[in-house]
C-alpha cells in the first residue's frame, strides 16, 4: 500500500511540475530600449533589469539599446521575435506616437502589456528671472500677444511636443511650437531663444536647483511629489493631463503564465526601497500597474493621442 501511494505522490509531482511553466531557462530575456545608452530611459531600464534578474531566480535580464525612428525600429525588432517571453520592450507613450505618426506599420495592439513601471510628468518651465510666476499669468500675458509666446519641446511629434500643443490649445493661446533635439531645448530656454520649455523634469532639476529654471505647472492629474509645490495645470483652470509613462510589453500571444511571472518580477522589483530611491533621484517616479490595466491605460491613451495629433496635423 505504501509503495502505491509512494507511487501516486510521485506522479501528481511529475504531473505539477510538469504544469508549471519553465520560464526562463532558455537563456537570458531581453529588453529593447528604444534610447541611446546613458539616458535616463536608458538607465532606469538597467535598474529595472537588475531586480528583475533577481526576483526570477538569478535568470539574466539584459538591456539592448535599440534606438531611432521615434521608437519605430525598437518595436519592429520585438514584434518579430517569438512571443515566449524571452524579448519585451521598454515601452512608452511612443507606441501611440509613433504608430499615428506614419513611422510604424502597427499599433499598440502587436503586443501584450505585461505592466507599467515608471511616470514623468511634463511640466510648462520659463527662466529663473522671469516675470511670469504662474501658468495663469503666462497664459494672460501671451494672449494680449499678436504673436503668442514660442515654446520649446524635444522634437516634432514627440510626448512633450504633444502636450505642449494640448495645454496652449486649450488654455486658447496662440503658442508657437519649436521642436529641438532634446539636449538643446534647456540650453535654448537659458539663452533666450524661447519664452518657456515643455520638458521631463530630468531635463530641467540641475537648472531648477540654481535657480535658472522656475516650474510653472506640471501636466498631472495630481501634484508629483518630486516636484515639490509645484501646481498642476488642472488647478490653475487649464484641463490637461499628460503623463509620460514606461513600461514593459511582450509580442502579441506571450503566454499568459510567462506574462504573470514577469508580471510578479516587476512588480517586487519597481515596489523594492533600492528601485523607488534610485528612480526617484533621476526625476521618475515608480508607478507600478499590472497587466490589464496597463493594457487598458494603453488603449485609451491611444484614442486621445490619436485625436491630438490629428489636431497638430501629424497624423497619417
Amino acid at each position: 500500500m505504501k509503495s502505491t501511494l509512494t507511487l501516486v505522490g510521485a506522479l501528481l509531482a511529475a504531473a505539477v511540475q510538469a504544469q508549471e511553466p519553465s520560464f526562463p531557462n532558455k537563456g537570458p530575456v531581453e529588453i529593447t530600449v528604444l534610447f541611446p545608452a546613458g539616458t535616463s530611459a536608458d538607465v532606469t531600464a538597467r535598474l529595472l533589469a537588475d531586480g528583475m534578474s533577481k526576483q526570477l531566480g538569478g535568470a539574466k535580464v539584459i538591456v539592448f539599446n535599440r534606438p531611432g525612428a521615434g521608437g519605430a525600429i525598437g518595436y519592429k525588432y520585438v514584434a518579430s521575435q517569438k512571443p515566449d517571453g524571452y524579448s519585451i520592450v521598454w515601452n512608452s507613450n511612443s507606441i501611440s506616437t509613433t504608430y499615428h505618426s506614419g513611422m510604424l506599420p502597427f499599433d499598440y495592439r502587436e503586443f501584450d502589456a505585461v505592466a507599467r513601471v515608471l511616470v514623468e510628468s511634463p511640466v510648462i518651465a520659463v527662466r529663473g528671472d522671469s516675470k511670469w510666476k504662474s501658468l495663469r499669468e503666462l497664459v494672460s500675458d501671451a494672449k494680449s500677444r499678436p504673436k503668442g509666446i514660442t515654446v520649446g519641446n524635444s522634437g516634432v511629434g514627440s510626448h512633450t511636443h504633444i502636450s505642449s500643443v494640448a495645454l496652449f490649445k486649450a488654455a486658447g493661446v496662440e503658442a508657437v511650437d519649436v521642436p529641438f533635439g532634446a539636449a538643446q531645448v534647456v540650453p535654448s530656454l537659458l539663452g533666450g531663444q524661447v519664452d518657456a520649455v515643455l520638458q521631463l523634469p530630468a531635463a530641467l532639476s540641475g537648472h531648477v536647483k540654481s535657480g535658472q529654471v522656475r516650474l510653472l505647472a506640471s501636466l498631472t492629474s495630481t501634484r508629483d511629489p518630486l516636484l515639490g509645490d509645484v501646481p498642476t495645470a488642472r488647478e490653475q483652470g487649464f484641463d490637461v493631463s499628460l503623463e509620460a509613462w514606461r513600461g514593459i510589453a511582450a509580442p502579441k500571444g506571450t503566454p499568459k503564465l510567462v506574462i504573470a511571472m514577469l508580471e510578479a518580477a516587476i512588480r517586487k522589483t519597481a515596489e523594492s526601497p533600492d528601485f523607488v530611491q534610485a528612480s526617484e533621484k533621476l526625476g521618475v517616479r515608480p508607478a507600478f500597474m499590472p497587466a490589464e490595466e496597463f493594457g487598458s491605460l494603453i488603449a485609451r491613451e491611444d484614442v486621445e493621442l490619436a485625436r491630438l495629433m490629428q489636431l497638430i496635423g501629424l497624423k497619417k
